[in-house]
């Protein structure tokens, strides 16, 4: 008799290997099939990952198991639609195996027409104690029987030999015609420590894995900020890769446990989802060169390695700071990053990347006005060649002096040979060519900032997807601008930081009711909406200007409890055509230093002043380039 198993929608016979939701069948490999089959018979007790691995490996030589039942796991859950956040299949018991706690209902069906196979290798019935004779003490049928049962196990193992050989020469075959992986995308990598508190530690891990692999090998690397939105979706790799423009994906896991890191990766071919490489990395988690050791391995499998370069000791407390930091940079959470990239700095006070983080902090808060720059500016400054002197060949080290030149001093000259700098020590990295083009755009070199802009995103469309639209909008160019935002929305529609753009074109644009309901849709995805509903009512009742004048309102009293800029206000007042409050905030933003008076020559609010000797005057002490 053959068994069916059922569970959801699904029906998984075992008789004819075939798993079917509702009457249509679904297409599964044969480890993921395997597996199932073990959990439906296993239902709702604990399976372990030993006895997973036993089950599917127990005769495959030099097979990373970890790896093979991560990956059974993921395909499983593809095609059971299953969401290990809240399964209803497999529950993950992290740190020891998984239980399969869907229902299941057992049902027999006749096999083989109804007739039940014989086991095999039966004994004949002569074989009985008594029968013909044969070697002494043993009776002739049952070595006949033992010499067939021995001669068959030679027969399989010659078969099985003669498979494995011709599966061997058909992939050196495909691999063989098989175009090289050229670029890679590295997924976030899984935390298997059992601790949610580990999480910055798989995501560190991730963004450096992925720094590594782009200086230790001549492939084309997706950046940490493309990959995160596939952050826990379980979508086919070959999906995420033709998402990603690439032709393979490094995928793995990572745990710290007593004392040690334990880290599994496998190297996946987009084309066919076949196994290219997989390795574990096992090292003390005082060792600070796991992600250097991996990156080198991958060049290394695919034959894209670049000369190594000596690196610096890194103390492991100090490490385990800037990773903290990093997680909190790339987070909502981006001002409490600061606290960690300074620990690290006094931990070990030759950190030239953790300078540069500190560095970025502060110019990004200030830009962001969470910080007074009065305050913050010179702390930048300081932090920034602190990285630059530590690390000369750090092209982090040279883009954060680059912005200490562009933000804290308003030279824009030495911007530009940092900024290019930077870029000779990475050319690959989307975020650099942005930042120039923010400095040519400064220096009112509109048209080559475009440029920049363009290769940002063609570098990587994810990293910044406002960049090109951006430089558009600064060069008036609001239709192409409008355009392009669009575009990016298509991919990312609910980026804060877009649809905050989005509005401000409108705005730049002169078209003020759009520009209302564009805001109110920023402030939803930004979770406000109140306030964005009170923002309707306001403009709906009160027009642009009692809108305008309920925006002063609500700074001035933001401003009782934090920083708020005094450019900000003069935009505002500009918009009203009120022309001594406007050039006075407009001084007062530059007695601050505040840093978005380099970019109010871009902005039409301030049209009316053109010609006007006091905004003249300004514009000159700020160091910028003649502009509309």
């Amino acid at each position: 008799m053959s068994l069916t198993y059922r569970f959801g929608d699904f029906r998984l016979d075992c008789g004819s290997y075939e798993l079917l939701r509702g009457e249509h069948p679904v297409k599964l490999e044969r480890k993921p099939m395997e597996l199932l089959l073990l959990f439906a018979s296993r239902q709702g007790e604990l399976v372990t990952r030993a006895e997973i691995a036993e089950r599917l490996w127990s005769n495959d030589l030099y097979v990373d198991t970890e790896h093979g039942i991560n990956t059974a796991i993921r395909k499983l859950r593809i095609e059971l639609r299953d969401d290990p956040a809240e399964p209803k299949f497999i529950k993950t018991v992290t740190g020891v195996g998984y239980r399969f706690v869907a229902s299941v209902i057992t049902e027999a069906a006749p096999g083989n027409g109804g007739i039940e196979a014989a086991p095999p290798f039966a004994e004949p019935e002569d074989s009985a104690v008594g029968g013909k004779a044969g070697a002494p003490g043993m009776p002739f049928p049952v070595a006949r029987s033992r010499r067939w049962v021995w001669l068959v196990a030679a027969a399989i193992a010659v078969a099985i030999s003669c498979v494995l050989a011709g599966l061997w020469l058909m992939r050196l075959r495909q691999r063989a015609g098989a175009p090289e992986i050229r670029s890679i995308a590295v997924i976030p990598l899984d935390n298997f420590s059992g601790d949610a508190g580990q999480d910055y530690l798989a995501e560190g891990m991730t963004d450096e894995l992925t720094t590594m692999i782009t200086r230790n090998s001549t492939l084309r690397v997706t950046s940490r900020t493309s990959v995160m939105q596939y952050k826990g979706a379980h979508r086919p790799l070959a999906e995420i890769a033709r998402s990603l423009g690439v032709d393979g994906i490094v995928e793995g896991s990572v745990a710290r446990k007593d004392g040690r890191i334990h880290m599994t990766l496998q190297l996946i071919r987009a084309d066919t989802d076949s196994h290219v490489w997989a390795q574990s990395f096992d090292q003390d988690a005082n060792d600070t060169a796991l992600a250097e050791d991996a990156a080198r391995e991958i060049a290394k499998q695919l034959h894209s390695a670049t000369p190594a370069t000596a690196q610096r000791y890194v103390n492991p407390a100090a490490h385990d700071a800037y990773l903290r930091g990093k997680y909190l940079w790339f987070s909502d959470k981006m001002l409490g990053s600061g606290d960690y990239f300074k620990r690290a700095t006094e931990i070990q006070p030759d950190y030239a990347a953790a300078w540069a983080g500190l560095a970025n902090y502060y110019g990004e808060a200030v830009a962001g006005d969470a910080l007074d720059p009065r305050i913050a500016l010179p702390k930048e400054e300081a932090a920034a060649k602190h990285a630059l002197e530590l690390g000369p060949d750090l092209a982090e080290a040279h883009v954060a002096m680059a912005a200490a030149y562009l933000i804290a001093r308003w030279d824009f000259a030495n911007a530009d040979i940092e900024s290019q700098r930077a870029i000779s020590l990475d050319p690959r990295d989307a975020e650099l060519y942005y930042f120039r083009a923010c400095v040519l755009s400064a220096m009112n070199r509109k048209a080559e900032a475009i440029e920049a802009a363009k290769k940002s995103v063609e570098l990587d469309p994810y990293q910044r997807p406002e960049a090109l639209a951006v430089m558009y909008s600064f060069d008036r160019q609001y239709d192409a601008a409008l355009a392009e935002v669009r575009l990016r929305l298509e991919a990312l529609p609910n980026k804060s930081g877009l649809l905050w753009l989005n509005a401000d074109i409108w705005r730049r644009k002169g078209n003020f009711k759009e520009f209302v309901d564009a805001m109110a849709k920023a402030l939803i995805a930004s979770g406000n909406p109140r306030l964005a509903a009170e923002a309707r009512t306001v403009f709906q009742q009160n027009g642009k200007r009692g809108y305008i004048q309920w925006q002063i309102r609500q700074r001035e009293k933001d401003a009782k409890s934090s920083y708020v800029s005094p450019v900000e206000m003069a935009l505002y007042h500009a918009q009203l055509g009120e022309k001594n409050p406007t050039l006075a905030l407009l001084e007062e933003g530059y007695r601050q230093r505040a840093t978005d008076m380099r970019w109010i020559q871009n902005d039409p609010a301030y049209d009316f002043l053109n010609g006007d000797p006091e905004l003249r005057d300004i514009v000159k002490r700020v160091g910028e380039p003649a502009g509309r």
